[in-house]
């Protein structure tokens, strides 16, 4: 008898659950797929049969209606707390066992999803390409020889190696993102301080946001509306009014030809084949990006990189750190207060300065990411092609934006290309109706 494989969207697993499908098979066949991918990065800590068995027995009866996510399994980026799990950040001189969990997995778990595992990360989530761990590298699921892209290496893996459903990860600079858009899913990130990041590992506290990867929009969503609202505990929340997809917007900006980065014929002919997709009843401007991507030179190139170093710096020994960890926080000795004010100052200039473009636009169109390296590439330069994944990325959650990236058409060469939908804080709902309809066109 043929084991189980994994369904590819939630509708199509309660549909299997409610035909016989239990989900012990199921966890048992997404072990000996993962056996089979012989892939050692993915997971920094996979959980006993007896403790999946354990999670399994405390599942409710199965109400998908009531527990929307039941038998849903679920990939958590291990930065994020898991009771019962340790979290390391991919550092280990930093594991320990948490107490609990964080309110976020904590909420999945409540309405029905199994945990499978702990994923890989760029040190203290620290890179945009998945290669900043002292653990081995996943494997780019579409292509072994490129970067499985960062920090959310391992989460993003995951779901497009079938291992799992949803997976979390964190964006605080494009880590939910950029390794969406190298494997070629989903992955939103929300509002900042949507979903509580109590729980979490700090990159940059005022940043972080916990983001989730998927196969669908719908799927997404699904993850985001279960983990998302309030917590009082946590200083960085922020309550949100969701509501729910409904139309897609019609009016989108997109980079103008001075601001459009992608490095290479294939990545540009994507980025075309993708525009030439799009409705003709929808509107498409092109925006003076200047501000937009001033502020994403902010984040690395500014005093907000000593942010980094206050949140995460002190926990373990510098030379207990990866290499590049080490060299990222060195940098935050160059700066002063006066530098950190003067870049704040700054951001509050460049937000006020976006908004002529948001009265044209009610999302801005980009390019997930403008290049794609190949691990050789990071071998010979480990700064260079990470900084450059940024580019439309880094800006974001300064800019106090929500964002949603979308597998769009392959380039030439068949590997994945993805565009991203980005909008102001609280119109997450309309950034997934119209990256929902963005994927259908491009199907």
């Amino acid at each position: 008898m043929t084991a189980p494989s994994l369904p590819t969207g939630i509708a199509a697993l309660h549909a299997a659950y409610a035909a016989g499908l239990t989900p012990s098979a199921l966890l048992q066949a997404l072990s000996a797929r993962h056996d089979a991918l012989a892939d050692p990065g993915i997971f920094l800590h996979r959980p006993a049969p007896a403790d999946l068995d354990a999670a399994v027995a405390a599942l409710p009866e199965f109400d998908p209606a009531r527990y929307p996510l039941w038998g849903v399994p679920v990939a958590v980026k291990d930065n994020i707390d898991v009771a019962g799990m340790p979290t390391t950040a991919a550092c280990p001189d930093f594991a320990h066992l948490p107490a609990g969990s964080a309110p976020a997995v904590a909420r999945l778990v409540a309405a029905g999803a199994l945990v499978i595992g702990k994923t890989n990360l760029d040190q203290f989530a620290t890179g945009l390409v998945g290669t900043r761990t002292p653990h081995p590298i996943p494997r780019n699921a579409c292509a072994p020889d490129r970067v499985p892209g960062g920090s959310s290496s391992g989460s993003a893996v995951a779901v497009a190696q079938g291992l799992a459903l949803l997976a979390l990860g964190t964006d605080t600079a494009g880590s939910g993102r950029v390794p969406a858009a190298l494997n070629g899913l989903v992955g939103l990130k929300p509002s900042v301080g949507a979903i509580p990041s109590r729980g979490v590992v700090p990159a940059c506290p005022s940043l972080d946001c916990i983001s989730v990867f998927a196969n669908s929009v719908a799927d997404a969503w699904a993850g985001f509306a279960v983990m998302a609202g309030a917590d009082d505990r946590d200083p960085w929340s922020r309550p949100i009014t969701l509501g729910t997809p409904g139309a897609p917007l019609t009016r989108l900006g997109i980079p103008r030809a001075a601001d459009l980065h992608l490095d290479g014929a294939e990545q540009r002919a994507a980025w075309d084949a993708s525009l030439a997709r799009i409705a003709p009843h929808v509107t498409i401007d092109e925006i003076d990006l200047t501000p937009f991507l001033e502020t994403a030179r902010l984040l690395y190139e500014g005093a907000f990189v000593a942010e980094r170093d206050a949140a995460f710096g002190h926990l373990v020994p510098r030379d207990a750190m990866h290499p590049v960890t080490q060299r990222i926080l060195a940098g935050a000795a160059r700066f002063t207060a006066t530098d950190a004010f003067a870049g704040l100052h700054r951001l509050a200039a460049l937000r006020l300065a976006t908004l002529p473009a948001w009265a044209r636009m009610e999302a801005l169109l980009v390019p997930t990411a403008p290049n794609f390296p190949t691990l050789a590439e990071l071998e010979a330069d480990p700064i260079g092609p990470n900084a450059r994944l940024g580019t439309y990325t880094n800006f974001v959650n300064l800019q106090d934006l929500a964002a949603l990236a979308v597998p769009a058409m392959r380039r030439p060469d068949g590997l994945p290309f993805g565009i991203t939908l980005i909008g102001p804080r609280g119109r997450d709902a309309a950034l997934a109706a119209t990256g929902t309809q963005l994927m259908q066109v491009m199907a």
